[in-house]
C-alpha cells in the first residue's frame, strides 16, 4: 500500500488547520449580536428567477446544513477506510470552506431580530452554532500522519471516558444538522406556533394538576392520626431543640406549619375560592393560546410580513407567551403552601399579563379587526370576572 506523500500530507494538514481557524471564527460571528434597529441588507441576486425576492434565511440555512451534512459524511469515511487518501480529504475540506460554512453564517446574519423577531434569529444562531461546534469536533480528528483511524479512536461512544470517536462525532453532526433543517422546515410561523403550543401544554399541565391538588381531601381518622403524629414530632423537635436554643425550635415549628399541603376543612383563608378563580383564569388563558395560534401565528406564513411593526410586535407577544406559564407555576406553588397573600399578588400579575397579551393581539398584523378582535374583548370581560 502507498504512502501518501509528505507534499500531500503538508497540505492537507494546513487546509485543516484553515477550516478549523475558520469555523472558530464564524462561531464567534455568529455570537454577535445582529443589529436590532434596522432591515437587514438582503441578497436578491441569490434568485435569478425572482430577483426582486430577497433571500430567506431559513432556506439558506437548510442548504448549508444540508451540504455540510453531506460533506460530513464523505470526510468520516475517508478516515476511516483504507487506503488514506489524503488529496481528497483536502477536496471536500476546500469545498466546506468555500461554500456551505460561509453559507451557514450568512443565513444567521440575515436572521436578524429587526426582520424575523429574537424568537427565530437567537434559535437559528444557536443551532447553527451548534453545527460549527460538531463539525470543528470532527475536522480535528482527521488524521495528519497518513493513516487511517485506529478502531479505538474510530469507534468510543459518545459519553465515555476520553474523547467521543469519528463515529459518534460524525452522528452527532448529523443530528446538528438536522435540527437546522427540522427548524428551517417549519418555517417563520411554524417555529412560533411549536413554541406557543409547548407553552400552551404547560398551562393546561399547571391547570391538571392545580384541580388533582384541589380535590385531594384527607380523612378525618386519617387527618386525627396525621395530626397526631404531627405532634409527636413537634414534641420530640421541641425537646431535642430546647439543648439548641430558640431559633432552632422555631425554624422546626416553623417547616412542620408549612408541610401542610391539603385545603382546611374550615378553610379560613379561603384557599379553595381562590382556587376555582385561578382554574378559570387558567382555563380563558389556555385558550386564548389556542386561538392565538389560529388566528395570529398560523396567517403569518413562511416569512414575516413586510411591514417592520410587526416583528417588535410579536416579540412583544413572544415575551409574555413564555411568561405566563412560569406565572401560572409560581401560583401553583403558592396555593401549595397555603399563601393567600402570595396567591393574590401572583395572581394579578397572571391577569395584567393575560390581558396585556389579548391587548397586543387584539388587531390583526395588517391593524385591521377580525373575529379575533370581538373574541379578544369577551375574553377581557371573563377574566375580570374570573
Amino acid at each position: 500500500m502507498a504512502t501518501p506523500s509528505a507534499s500531500a500530507l503538508a497540505t492537507l494538514e494546513a487546509v485543516v488547520n484553515s477550516a478549523l481557524t475558520l469555523i472558530a471564527q464564524l462561531e464567534t460571528t455568529i455570537k454577535t449580536p445582529p443589529p436590532t434597529s434596522s432591515t437587514p441588507t438582503t441578497d436578491k441576486t441569490v434568485d435569478k428567477t425572482t430577483p426582486d425576492k430577497p433571500l430567506d434565511p431559513l432556506l439558506l440555512a437548510h442548504d448549508a446544513a444540508t451540504l455540510i451534512k453531506a460533506h460530513s459524511t464523505k470526510i468520516s469515511l475517508l478516515i476511516i477506510n483504507a487506503p488514506f487518501t489524503p488529496s481528497a480529504i483536502t477536496t471536500v475540506l476546500r469545498e466546506l470552506l468555500t461554500q456551505p460554512l460561509p453559507a451557514l453564517a450568512s443565513a444567521v446574519q440575515l436572521c436578524t431580530p429587526a426582520r424575523y423577531t429574537h424568537t427565530i434569529s437567537a434559535d437559528l444562531s444557536w443551532r447553527c452554532g451548534r453545527v460549527l461546534k460538531e463539525l470543528a469536533e470532527l475536522v480535528s480528528r482527521i488524521p495528519k500522519d497518513g493513516k487511517i483511524l485506529t478502531d479505538a479512536k474510530k469507534n468510543a461512544g459518545v459519553g465515555g471516558a476520553g474523547e467521543k470517536g469519528s463515529i459518534a462525532a460524525t452522528a452527532v453532526l448529523w443530528a446538528a444538522c438536522d435540527d437546522v433543517v427540522g427548524f428551517a422546515k417549519k418555517g417563520f410561523a411554524g417555529n412560533l406556533v411549536g413554541k406557543v403550543e409547548g407553552w400552551r401544554d404547560t398551562l393546561k399541565d399547571v391547570m391538571e394538576e392545580l384541580r388533582e391538588w384541589g380535590e385531594e381531601e384527607v380523612d378525618e381518622e386519617d387527618e386525627d392520626e396525621e395530626d397526631d403524629d404531627g405532634v409527636e414530632e413537634v414534641t420530640q423537635g421541641v425537646e431535642k431543640a430546647t439543648l439548641e436554643g430558640t431559633d432552632s425550635t422555631q425554624a422546626m415549628l416553623d417547616e412542620w406549619m408549612s408541610s401542610q399541603r391539603h385545603i382546611p376543612r374550615d378553610d379560613p383563608d379561603k384557599i379553595r375560592e381562590r382556587l376555582e378563580s385561578c382554574l378559570r383564569k387558567l382555563r380563558l388563558t389556555t385558550l386564548l393560546y389556542q386561538a392565538t395560534v389560529k388566528r395570529r401565528l398560523k396567517i403569518l406564513g413562511q416569512q414575516p410580513p413586510e411591514d417592520s411593526t410587526v416583528p417588535g410586535r410579536l416579540d412583544e407577544v413572544m415575551t409574555l407567551l413564555k411568561r405566563i406559564p412560569d406565572r401560572f407555576s409560581n401560583v401553583a406553588l403558592a396555593f401549595y403552601e397555603l399563601d393567600p397573600v402570595d396567591i393574590d399578588r401572583l395572581m394579578d400579575q397572571c391577569f395584567f399579563d393575560a390581558f396585556a397579551l389579548s391587548e397586543l393581539l387584539f388587531l390583526r398584523w395588517d391593524g385591521q379587526k377580525d373575529e379575533f378582535s370581538d373574541w379578544a374583548l369577551k375574553f377581557q370581560v371573563e377574566i375580570k370576572k374570573a
